[in-house]
C-alpha cells in the first residue's frame, strides 16, 4: 500500500531577471517513505532548484511561482512546507528534512574540529542535551559512518575526502530526519570511495528507514541504486519510472538518448543491449 512521505503537485520556480527563467515547472511527484528516488538530467536542467524550493532554501531573484509541498509526517499530521513562518521552517529543516549539500565535502569549517561542528546541530536543534550527552551523540553518528570515534577531535584538512564527505552525511543523520536530500554527494571522489558511501547509504536507509531524493547526472549510478527514478530535462520531468523499468523500457526520446551515452564494459555505446 501506498504510503506517501512527500506531496510535490504543480511546484514551479522562476529566477526573476530580464528576461525570467523558468528554471522548475509544473513538477508533481509523490515520495514514498523509505524510498530512494533518483533524480537524473544534464547540468542546468533544475535538479538543484527543485531541490532548495523543496526546503526552500533558495534567495532573490529565484521566486516561488506556484505550487504546494506536503510533508507526511510520521505523527500522522500533513505539514505545508510553504505556509511554515521563517522560525517553523528552520525548525522544520535537519529536523525533518536535512540535506548533504552539492560539494559536502568541501562545506566544513577549516577552522573548527569535526566534534564541534557536529555539536552544533544538536545545540541548535536539542538545546536540553547535556555537553556529555552531545559527545556521546556525536561520537555515534563517527562510528555509523564508519569514521571512527577518534575524529572527533580532528580537523577537516586531516581528514581525506571521502571522510569529509561521511562526517557531511552523519550531520545530516543527526537528528534522525525523515527525509536526506543528497546533491551530488560523490561527484568529487574516486569511483572506489563512491562505491563505500553508497553502499552505506543504502544500508542506513535499510536500518532507520528514511527517504532519500538523490540528485545526480549519472544515471547508471541511480540505475543501481534507486527505487524510482525521476529525469529532468529544461526543468521538468519529462519521465518518472521504477529504476529497473526505466532501464529496460525507457519511453522518452531523451531518456533513451542519455541511456545510450555511457560506455560499456566492452567498449560498445550505451548501458542498454537493444
Amino acid at each position: 500500500m501506498p504510503d506517501p512521505l512527500l506531496t510535490v503537485h504543480d511546484f514551479s520556480i522562476v529566477y526573476d531577471v530580464d528576461p525570467p527563467v523558468e528554471a522548475v515547472k509544473h513538477v508533481t511527484l509523490e515520495l514514498q517513505r523509505g524510498e530512494i528516488l533518483g533524480l537524473a538530467g544534464e547540468s542546468g536542467c533544475g535538479k538543484t532548484t527543485l531541490a532548495y524550493g523543496l526546503q526552500r532554501l533558495l534567495r532573490a531573484p529565484a521566486v516561488i511561482e506556484s505550487g504546494s509541498v506536503t510533508f507526511h509526517d510520521a505523527s500522522g499530521v500533513d505539514i505545508d512546507v510553504n505556509a511554515l513562518d521563517v522560525e517553523e521552517m528552520r525548525r522544520f529543516r535537519w529536523d525533518k528534512i536535512s540535506m548533504v549539500f552539492q560539494g559536502a565535502m568541501n562545506a566544513l569549517n577549516p577552522v573548527t574540529t569535526i566534534g564541534a561542528q557536529l555539536g552544533d546541530v544538536f545545540r541548535v536543534h536539542r538545546p536540553d542535551l547535556s555537553r556529555r550527552e552531545r559527545r556521546a551523540a556525536c561520537e555515534e553518528l563517527l562510528e555509523l559512518v564508519a569514521v571512527g570515534r577518534e575524529r572527533i577531535r580532528s580537523f577537516p584538512h586531516e581528514l581525506s575526502g571521502g571522510m569529509r564527505q561521511r562526517v557531511m552525511i552523519a550531520m545530516a543523520l543527526a537528528l534522525r530526519p525523515q527525509l536526506m536530500v543528497m546533491d551530488e554527494p560523490t561527484t568529487a571522489l574516486d569511483v572506489l570511495v563512491q562505491r563505500e558511501i553508497l553502499s552505506q547509504i543504502s544500508m542506513l536507509r535499510h536500518e532507520f528507514g528514511f527517504s532519500v531524493i538523490f540528485i545526480t547526472h549519472d544515471l547508471p549510478l541511480l540505475l543501481e541504486i534507486s527505487d524510482r527514478i525521476a529525469v529532468m530535462r529544461g526543468g521538468e520531468i519529462i519521465e518518472l519510472a521504477p529504476a529497473r523499468e526505466l532501464w529496460e523500457h525507457p519511453q522518452h526520446e531523451y531518456t533513451k538518448t542519455l541511456l545510450a551515452s555511457f560506455p560499456r564494459l566492452t567498449g560498445e555505446r550505451g548501458v542498454l543491449v537493444r
